[in-house]
């Protein structure tokens, strides 16, 4: 009874607090619910590879938005893990769950070489480099045909989960436990030091911080997500192919990150939830096949020259205010803070979008 007493308090108090966190619970409740309200297969497969494209734009967020180290070359991480959870469970016949388990520590190690390369550079020069290695390992890739499989991939990858419904739980959970610890981990010390090497690195490195310590670090953790999700990936496809390493894919996690909202880590996994499932809805309509990424590129244009900061930032403005006093978020309607009580005016609003995406 105390248990159920503790959480229905923490869920009035910090939960339904604010609207944004009403929205999160909301749609994490569908998201569980879905299988047993609308089990059609179709459904499921879409909402199953949102999950798992989800894990790698937040992945890539991470590495971009809160420390500024922007990757062009994200899909070396997702790819990389795909094709070593393939081989390893193919070709040597390694169960399925410790393939993934040992394709996500490989991104990490692909996330620590190339960043201790790549982090001796510095903005474009940095995004340029991180763009070659995917080439680079897809050319090695096609290289070995008789290891890879060549141009066709590498096909028959176990499943994780016989059922739909499994594999479903299965990416939706590792969703929602990388995401929110993403989430945490921005919103933690490491967080604060990650955006003030973003903003000002030399002023970091002056106040004591081992920024290259601090950067690699989360090449690491990035690639390691990514990793995960590309495994993943290729056990729900059962094919680990050579568009996984492709530079689409990279561009892609940037578009839903400047879509979503940088720096946020929910912005790019709410534009994955928004843009992936439209363009399939949108290709599934005669006519729209061919030209579902026009429309794909027409709707991106339109939301960021009407919300330049991202969506999801744009919204939360919208139905939140920051306090002056204690700058703490409150529902918009209300008239005082509900932390500090202090009153919260109608000129308080351009003050909260002024703060970085990453408060809560």
């Amino acid at each position: 009874m105390h248990v159920l007493r503790w959480l229905v308090k923490l869920f009035a108090h910090d939960v339904l607090a604010l609207p944004s966190r009403a929205l999160v619970a909301l749609w994490v409740g569908a998201l569980l619910a879905l299988p047993a309200v609308y089990p059609d297969p179709y459904v499921l497969r879409v909402v199953t590879l949102t999950a798992l494209f989800a894990i790698f734009a937040a992945s890539w967020d991470l590495l971009a938005g809160y420390s500024g180290q922007v990757n062009f070359g994200q899909a070396l991480f997702f790819g990389g893990a795909a094709y070593c959870s393939a081989i390893l469970s193919v070709r040597l016949g390694i169960p399925a769950p410790l393939a993934v388990v040992a394709a996500t520590a490989f991104a990490a190690l692909l996330g620590l070489a190339s960043g201790y390369v790549c982090l001796r550079m510095r903005g474009a020069y940095l995004s340029l480099a991180t763009l070659a290695f995917p080439l680079i390992a897809l050319g090695v890739l096609l290289a070995v045909p008789g290891v890879s499989g060549g141009e066709l991939g590498l096909a028959g990858v176990p499943r994780l989960a016989s059922h739909p419904v499994g594999n479903y739980y299965l990416a939706v959970l590792s969703m929602l436990a990388v995401v929110f610890g993403l989430w945490k981990l921005g919103n933690s010390r490491i967080g604060l030091v990650l955006h003030a090497i973003r903003d000002d690195e030399l002023a970091a490195r002056a106040s004591g911080i081992h920024t290259p310590r601090y950067k690699l670090g989360v090449f690491a953790l990035a690639a390691a997500a990514a990793g995960l999700a590309g495994a993943l990936l290729a056990h729900y496809m059962r094919v680990a192919a050579p568009f996984l390493l492709e530079t689409v894919l990279s561009f892609q996690a940037v578009i839903w990150g400047i879509f979503g909202g940088i720096a946020t880590i929910y912005g790019p996994v709410t534009a994955v939830f928004v843009l992936y499932p439209l363009t399939e809805w949108i290709g599934g309509f005669q006519g729209f096949g061919e030209r579902r990424t026009l429309v794909f590129a027409l709707v991106v244009l339109v939301v960021l020259l009407v919300m330049p900061r991202g969506l999801v930032p744009w919204l939360r403005d919208r139905i939140e205010t920051l306090c002056p006093r204690c700058k703490e978020r409150n529902p918009a309607w209300r008239s005082s803070c509900r932390i500090c009580e202090a009153t919260l005016a109608p000129a308080d609003r351009p003050r909260a979008q002024q703060v970085s995406p990453s408060d809560s």
